[in-house]
Formats: C-alpha cells, sequence, structure tokens
C-alpha cells in the first residue's frame, strides 16, 4: 500500500472534519500508511469535538503552525487560513519528494481564502507545477468518478482563452499525462477518446476550423505513436458509447459536467504530469456547514482509497 501524505486543506473548511472522519472509517478496516500536514491545534479541536481523540494521538501529524485567535473560526474565509491550505499542500509534496511519501491527497482548499492572502492560485495542477518546478501547462486535471477518467487539456480559465491556448501538442501531452496515470492506477493499455472542441467535433468544418487546427492532428500523431484513440468525436456521442477507459476533454465544463452528474460530491480530482501525484476533492471547502459535524467524507476517502492503490473496483460510487 502506498504512503500517503494528506494536506488539510483550508483548515476553516470542512478539510479537518472529513480527513478525521475518513481516517477513522480506513483504521477501522486495517492499518493505513498516512501523514497530515496542517495545524496540529485544530486537527487536535476538530478530532475533540467528534469524539476522536483516540484516533488523533495515533496520527502522524506535520504541524505547519497554527493561525491567529480573530482566524481561526469554522466558516470564516479568511487569509491565514488560505495561506495555511497552501503551506500544507507544499508541505505534502516536498514529502513526496524526500521519499518519505507516494503521493499526496489533498483537502479542500478556499481560492478566495488563497487570493486574500496574495497567493497567485489557480487551482492544486498549477501548485504542483510551480512546487515541482514544472511549467503550468504540463500539469493537468485528471477527474475520476462513476467509472468515468476525463484528463482536461484546458482548465480554469475563459473559453476565449482555452481556445488560444490549444494546440495539437497540448492535446498530445495531456492525453500523455492520462495514459500514465490511468497506468498508475492499474489500468496498463487504456483505450482514449477524445472530445471534439465544437460540437460534433466540428461536423467535417461545418462549425468551424479548431478540430481541423488542433484535436484531428492531435489524434493522428497519438495513433502514430501506439495509443488506441477514438475520435476527435463530439463529447455527447463519446460519453454515451462509454466504450473508453481514458477521455480527454478539451474545455472545464467537457469534462467536469459529466463526472459531478454521476458522482456527484464523490469524484477525486488528480494533479497529473508532475512527479509527483496529488488527489482532491471534487468539491469545495463548504464552509456554510464547517464546524457543524455533518460533512460527508465519500469523496475524500475515495481519493485516498484510489491514491493508495486500492482496488477502483472497491471504491464506490
Amino acid at each position: 500500500m502506498r504512503r500517503i501524505a494528506i494536506a488539510l486543506g483550508d483548515p476553516n473548511g470542512i478539510g479537518p472534519e472529513i480527513v478525521l472522519k475518513a481516517l477513522a472509517e480506513l483504521a477501522a478496516h486495517g492499518d493505513f500508511a498516512a501523514t497530515v500536514f496542517g495545524p496540529a491545534e485544530v486537527l487536535e479541536r476538530t478530532a475533540h469535538g467528534l469524539g476522536l481523540m483516540s484516533l488523533y494521538t495515533r496520527l502522524n501529524v506535520h504541524d505547519i503552525g497554527g493561525l491567529s485567535a480573530a482566524a481561526a473560526q469554522p466558516g470564516l474565509v479568511h487569509a491565514e487560513a488560505g495561506a495555511s491550505a497552501i503551506a500544507a499542500a507544499q508541505a505534502a509534496i516536498h514529502s513526496v519528494q524526500r521519499g518519505e511519501c507516494d503521493a499526496v491527497v489533498a483537502a479542500p482548499h478556499n481560492e478566495t481564502a488563497i487570493h486574500r492572502a496574495g497567493i497567485a492560485f489557480s487551482g492544486y495542477p498549477s501548485l504542483v507545477a510551480r512546487v515541482c518546478g514544472q511549467p503550468a501547462d504540463s500539469v493537468f486535471l485528471l477527474l475520476v468518478g462513476a467509472g468515468l477518467r476525463i484528463v482536461h487539456v484546458t482548465l480554469h480559465e475563459s473559453v476565449a482563452s482555452a481556445l488560444a491556448r490549444i494546440t495539437p501538442d497540448l492535446i498530445v501531452s495531456a492525453t500523455r499525462s492520462g495514459v500514465r496515470a490511468c497506468q498508475w492506477l492499474g489500468t496498463p493499455k487504456p483505450k482514449v477518446g477524445v472530445f471534439g472542441i465544437n460540437p460534433h467535433a466540428s461536423e467535417g468544418g461545418l462549425f468551424g476550423t479548431e478540430d481541423a487546427r488542433n484535436t484531428e492532428p492531435a489524434v493522428a500523431t497519438l495513433r502514430a505513436a501506439g495509443f488506441e484513440v477514438q475520435g476527435p468525436t463530439g463529447a455527447d456521442v463519446l460519453l454515451s458509447q462509454r466504450q473508453c477507459e481514458l477521455y480527454v476533454a478539451m474545455l472545464h465544463d467537457q469534462g467536469h459536467i459529466p463526472v459531478k452528474l454521476l458522482a456527484p460530491q464523490a469524484a477525486s480530482a488528480i494533479s497529473i504530469g508532475a512527479q509527483v501525484m496529488l488527489a482532491s476533492t471534487g468539491h469545495g471547502s463548504a464552509m456554510e456547514i464547517a464546524g457543524k459535524g455533518v460533512a460527508l467524507p465519500r469523496a475524500l476517502l475515495r481519493s485516498l482509497r484510489l491514491m493508495a492503490g486500492l482496488s477502483e473496483a472497491a471504491i464506490s460510487p
């Protein structure tokens, strides 16, 4: 079983609660090798409130320092909490680089809190790239849930910006990273489905030239390299056929909508393409229920099991 570095996410969000609940469930089924990175005092206070102090005392916790009394309030969007989420993720990534852990699972962050801390941030893939010293466009997001694996060529940007950045090389790079991730997750030679940019993959040029310039030459390159690829085809058609182990989405919503529709609050979001694999949840920090003890850990639990190398067949949904 792989050793997992767990980043606590935003300490004012549901991260501390779902980390403890997930680890409690894993502990009930045997040993689980994990180190938690975050403010120890927040984790301890949360464990006390959940009646999980016996679990907390057995945890391997890497304390990154606490928050001020004014900042440490469940549900509060605060710059200190945003900075803490980034510090925890960076420390967890460094632990993998040092060989102490094998992969990172990060609890949800809050982008507003991070930006209030003055930290440039557009999601975990860009953070992983920066910490690993790689170009931002070399790390991609893979969503996993409900039997789907969808890698995104572009992510958090306007559609106009995404279309301007999409190239055959970027599509090929995203696909190669997705295939390597599938291999890491236990699928040696995944069949790949590439979504078109425009509806019906441009319908032979009737709906634009973007696919002729980008997705079509990318697919030709991938096939020449020995990959088994379908497409480019409209996302709706490829998804309805469900014949592939990996899909390649050109835009954020192409990939996010099907996974979140079929696996609500239960998807894993994996940053791929770097020397460190980092998985998070497909949902946010849920500040409105933070500290109330009602958060469900299933998406984080799924990510922990997935990254630890447990069979996907045993992970639901």
